[in-house]
């Protein structure tokens, strides 16, 4: 049998090897899906190719500024590195980002873009993740069975272009590379199972556990089911064609198994069971040293070889297990989101995603495009495929279907955490076993016009008992009519052409351009409708433009890193501003945001959204000095969001004398936050700089007084004519503050020159509402805060507060005198000298996350203290300076994991290359013969 990757002549025929097929496969499936996704955004007008953006949610929010902040360490332009990000949340771990978010191996082509088009970038890097996708379904369908070329490729773009990746993962691209993974990890357990490419599929697990390893853990959950029922219905002499063992052809369009192969054609298997055909038997003797197993095993012993993939996925986990360590360590450490409760969703809602032009949010996307689905729905009534591949993949097709809707199971697909937002986020594997049974159908024979009838049956019942769905449009139904009837006709021309020698291959040619036009089509429109129904569902931040243009100029102007920090401001754009424009603030974003920076800035009267995970800029003197803040951007509000006016004031900066970044209290006993924000800046800065109103009074429109919370604070009320006065008096020419996290609305106070506060907190507290200051304290003392409710809320007791701005400036001088002498920041590490004989305790302004092991002189480093939240360190009058480094929790025993991993990895294949050279060289007997080795 000549080799696979050579081309031999065979009767004076040139022959493509099967690789090439294969690639010719890949590549139609990756132009197909680019071409589909493409279209879909043309038709929504949605960016790069029209007006609307599509940064909607977490793709605005985190996504692109994640990237942006890759693109400038991949620069040598970022405030920090690998292991510490100084520019977000005061000084956050770096590592666990990186590998929830950029550690695909796509990210990195972000490098080659402009920053300014960063927008660009990752829409790039989200189709080439989709187009390979793609590519290695369709490389899988091809090793799975034998079959015609372009419709592997055309299930391959199915696969990728699934209703998973159109409704849910195109917005949170770092999900794409679990739609990679499950066929990638899939073809790994089939090298496994041949004992052929252990460094190469165990560096593969590795990879795709890096990449992300979310939606790994699903992938590899599905490439084991996949596994097993390959395993399980690897075929047995009853079923087996007889010529299983013996080469079969490679077909091209036409062609199909049960015809006899045309003279000098070169042959595959017809169906590689999983390493135990005559082919590869010979193989692993020659590899191996051992003798070829028995053509057929029982299931139970064929199971027993699940050990290879077994070990092989093993050991990539173990390499990947610095990166994994550290983002486990770091969930741990993060501020707790909202504890989900699984419901199951109603069955006509799911059916409904079954459907072509239909979008929901928190429902499973199983839509494959009709050309697929009504071949998968074909499959159990196709009486040329073997009856255990029917039954077997039918079977775990719908096993997995209902494991959706079981809690149990649920929770086992989402490593036993029910997800916030959507909660069918395994739907991709779904989507993968429909693709492998509308393989499984086609590529045994065509289906006769009876099977296809009682596909046709089925999809008619799926699409009747979706009659009442809410989230079925009308053009639904009308689409999917069409590709019916693109189906019914691209068969009939196939049967005609199988009947006549004459414009065989038009005809061939003209049925694959009727199904592939169909399926690039209907995927096509379903992005559009996603990409329209997004918008008006989630909330949306404009690409990137002049207004970040601008507040990056003049942050790059003004950055005095590490001398003092750089606000970007309290007027957001997105959730992570300081990524994404510059400069080192309070904001951000991740869902490993921990839990003791969130707290400690609450307790300061910072606000947030996402429930705690996406914190906001705090526009305040007094942390702009707790935190080293020396100069603060203020911007208009962004014109982008509805419900901001379109202009205002140009983009300016506020400078402010500040304390370096590492300080020294007194001698003293730590103090605790209370309940006052006020209170809490005050005993965090060590001096009182605030008065606050111990009476104040509210009036309603109407007279009234508003009704008390539990708290004692006031309750108030949205809507027309419910607008409250607050009253209270403070020292004339002080700074007048408003604290009111759970109030949603505006606040002005009376006679001062300053614009209109906006607050938009809730309780319970899904968003919280930052401090905000309302101007200057008339000379009479008198500040009147009139509250202009939009949904109401609540105002605490003592929610107003007076800034002494000249105590405050003492305080900036006292500090001063006591503070570091020279601090300097280099890379994960903070280094400061101290005036000789200094007592009390060092403050860092950074938070005291785990990690952190500080030093002072020569003693020896420890794990840092937490000084109300923030880093510290006790000095005892010897030391004349401080270090302190950051290594993230994790990291120790992940390095320990993968340098043994690794450490197996050469072992195993270093003895494996001795005994295939053993047996290839014999002491007694002919050598081997090594026919088909390099088969691929």
């Amino acid at each position: 049998m000549p080799r696979a990757d050579v081309n031999p002549r065979q009767n004076g025929k040139k022959i493509e090897p099967f690789r090439g097929i294969r690639a010719r496969a890949a590549g139609l499936a990756a132009l197909l899906a680019v071409v589909a996704v493409c279209c879909g955004d043309a038709i929504a007008d949605s960016y790069p190719f029209g007006s609307r953006t599509r940064s909607v949610n977490d793709l605005g929010n985190q996504f692109v500024p994640f990237h942006a902040h890759l693109w400038d360490l991949l620069h040598g332009k970022a405030d920090g590195g690998l292991l510490i990000n100084w520019q977000s949340g005061y000084g956050s771990s770096f590592l666990p980002d990186l590998g929830t978010y950029v550690a695909s191996p796509f990210a990195v082509l972000v490098a080659f873009f402009p920053r300014d088009q960063i927008d660009l970038a990752v829409y790039v890097i989200t189709l080439l993740k989709i187009a390979a996708a793609a590519a290695m379904m369709a490389w899988l369908l091809r090793t799975l069975r034998p079959g015609t070329w372009w419709a592997a490729g055309a299930l391959g773009a199915s696969y990728a272009l699934c209703g998973w990746t159109l409704g849910n993962a195109s917005y949170n691209p770092m999900w794409l590379d679990g739609l990679i993974a499950l066929p990638l990890l899939c073809l790994v357990g089939e090298w496994a199972l041949a004992r052929r490419r252990l460094v190469l599929g165990t560096l593969l697990v590795a990879v795709v556990w890096m990449a992300n390893f979310y939606t790994a853990y699903m992938a590899t959950i599905g490439a084991a089911l996949i596994l097993i029922t390959r395993l399980l219905i690897s075929e047995t002499p009853d079923t087996a064609p007889r010529a299983a063992a013996a080469p079969n052809a490679a077909r091209e369009p036409g062609h199909h198994d049960t015809q006899q192969p045309e003279a000098g054609t070169a042959r595959e298997p017809a169906h590689p069971p999983v390493g135990d055909t005559a082919r590869d038997a010979a193989v692993d003797g020659v590899r191996s040293g051992a003798s070829a197993p028995p053509p057929q095993w029982p299931a139970a012993r064929r199971l027993l070889e699940l050990w290879r993939p077994l070990v092989t996925l093993l050991l990539g986990m173990g390499i990947a297990a610095p990166l994994v360590s550290v983002i486990y360590a770091g969930t741990g450490e993060a501020y707790p989101g909202l504890d989900a409760e699984f419901v199951a969703e109603p069955w006509q809602e799911v059916f409904a995603r079954l459907l072509p032009g239909v979008y929901g949010f928190n429902s499973p996307a199983i839509y494959v495009d009709t050309i697929a689905l009504l071949l998968a729905l074909t499959l159990p009534f196709n009486s040329a495929v073997p009856r255990r591949v029917r039954w077997g993949w039918t079977g775990l097709t719908l096993a997995v279907l209902l494991s959706f809707q079981w809690k149990p199971t649920h929770l086992a697909w989402h490593a036993f955490s029910t997800p916030n937002g959507s909660q069918f986020r395994q739907t991709f594997v779904l989507c993968a076993l429909l693709v492998i049974a509308a393989w499984l159908c086609v590529s045994y024979a065509k289906p006769t016009w009876r099977a296809l009838l009682g596909g046709g049956a089925v999809l008619a019942a799926i699409a009747l008992g979706t009659r009442n769905s809410g989230l079925r449009d009308w053009w639904a139904y009308p689409i999917t009519l069409a590709g019916v009837t693109a189906v019914a006709l691209a068969f009939a021309l196939l049967h005609f052409a199988e009947a006549r020698t004459r414009h065989r291959s038009l005809l061939t040619a003209l049925a694959a351009v009727l199904l592939i036009g169909m399926q690039v089509g209907q995927s096509a429109a379903t992005m559009a409708v996603s990409d329209r129904k997004r918008l008006n569902h989630m909330d949306d931040y404009g690409p990137w433009g002049d207004r970040q243009r601008t507040q990056r100029e003049v942050i790059e102007a003004v950055d005095g890193w590490p001398a003092y920090r750089t606000e970007p401001g309290r007027e957001q754009t997105v959730g992570n501003d300081p990524m994404s424009v510059g400069g080192q603030g309070a904001q951000y974003y991740s869902s490993l945001t921990s839990d003791v920076l969130s707290r400690t800035m609450t307790a300061l009267g910072g606000g947030y959204t996402s429930r705690g995970r996406s914190l906001q800029s705090l526009d305040n003197p007094v942390t702009d000095v707790i935190f080293s803040v020396g100069a603060r951007v203020h911007s208009a509000p962004d014109p982008h969001q509805r419900w901001n006016p379109r202009k205002g004031e140009p983009t300016r900066v506020v400078r402010q004398d500040v304390p370096p970044l590492v300080t020294v209290r007194p001698p003293g006993k730590t103090p605790a936050y209370g309940t006052s924000a006020y209170r809490n800046q005050e005993l965090l800065l060590g001096s009182r700089v605030y008065t606050v109103p111990t009476r104040v009074s509210a009036r309603r429109e109407d007279g009234a007084t508003p009704a008390r919370d539990r708290s004692g604070g006031y309750q108030i009320v949205g809507g027309r004519h419910a607008r409250v006065e607050l009253a209270a008096t403070c020292p004339a020419g002080n700074s007048a503050f408003l604290w009111a996290p759970h109030y949603w609305g505006t606040a002005t106070m009376r006679g001062a020159d300053h614009k209109p506060a906006g607050f938009r907190g809730e309780y319970p507290d899904k968003r919280r509402a930052a401090m905000q200051p309302l101007g200057r304290v008339p000379a009479h003392g008198q500040v009147r805060v009139t509250l202009s409710p939009e949904r109401g809320g609540s105002v605490p007791q003592g929610a107003l507060g007076c800034l002494d701005t000249g105590k405050l400036r003492a305080t900036v001088d006292r500090l001063a005198d006591r503070a570091a002498t020279d601090v300097s920041v280099s890379g994960a590490s903070v280094h400061a000298q101290l005036p000789p004989r200094t007592r009390g305790t060092a403050i860092v302004a950074m938070p005291r996350i785990e990690g952190w092991q500080c030093k002072a002189g020569n003693g020896a480093a420890r794990a840092a203290d937490s000084y109300l939240g923030l880093v510290s360190v006790p000095l005892d009058g010897k030391a004349t300076s401080l270090e302190c480094t950051f290594r993230p929790p994790g990291l120790r025993m992940g390095a320990a994991a993968g340098g043994g991993a690794l450490l197996a990895l050469i072992s195993l294949a270093a003895w494996r290359t001795w005994r295939v050279r053993r047996a290839s060289h014999p002491t007694q007997g002919p050598p081997a013969a090594a026919h088909g080795v390099g088969h691929g």
